[in-house]
């Protein structure tokens, strides 16, 4: 019988660990490299989320999800390594790997529920839904662990660092769904070309 495109998705092989692995390694090498990084003060806005976006696309959630589960450890590598004045944000597990994975299932269900009509909406909708979830729930579960720390660290009355943390979102946010969808979509599409010949 033959499979449905999300059974197939959802089967893991070997050839799918072998693309988890390379997909992983390309994110871990845009964060020592720094090209993963877009310099926008306070903070960095990242685009080392793009290959968990690819993956989930391209080989289904379980691919993506591992992904960015490596994604989320290395965030935790660099906290511990190259510490910033936010580092010690990703040194809790749940926010440096939650939203990480996240991003794998946000991005591949929007992707395989609007792909049969609009394939190229689709790539585009899923890299702009899986990079807010990441930059959103990065924030959100900041504010929820560590308000009073982030104001002191920012030097704002913590009444405000709610308001902070979301200008800081939409600062980052933007530029980050731009990029995101800009190497996004031609990368799947010509992926998805080469796999059809």
């Amino acid at each position: 019988m033959q499979r449905t495109k999300l059974e197939y998705h959802n089967h893991f092989t070997v050839r799918k660990m072998v693309i988890a692995a390379m997909f992983s390694s390309i994110s871990i090498f845009l964060g020592i490299t720094g090209l993963g990084f877009i310099k926008i003060p306070p903070v960095n806005a990242t685009i080392m989320h793009v290959p968990v976006i690819i993956a989930a696309i391209l080989e289904g959630p379980l691919v993506g999800a591992i992904v960015g589960f490596i994604f989320g450890l290395f965030s935790i590598y660099q906290a511990v390594t190259m510490p910033t004045i936010t580092s010690f944000i990703f040194l809790n597990p749940i926010i440096a790997i939650l939203p990480r994975v996240l991003i794998a299932l946000s991005a591949y269900y929007v992707y395989y529920f609007i792909s049969i009509k609009y394939p190229r909406v689709s790539i585009a909708f899923s890299s702009i839904i899986g990079t807010f979830i990441n930059t959103f729930l990065v924030l959100l579960l900041a504010y929820i662990f560590y308000a009073e720390r982030l104001a002191y660290v920012f030097k704002i009355n913590s009444s405000t660092i709610g308001m902070f943390l979301a200008g800081i979102g939409f600062t980052n946010g933007i530029p980050e769904i731009i990029v995101s969808t800009l190497i996004t979509l031609p990368v799947v599409l010509a992926i998805n070309k080469i796999k059809k010949h």
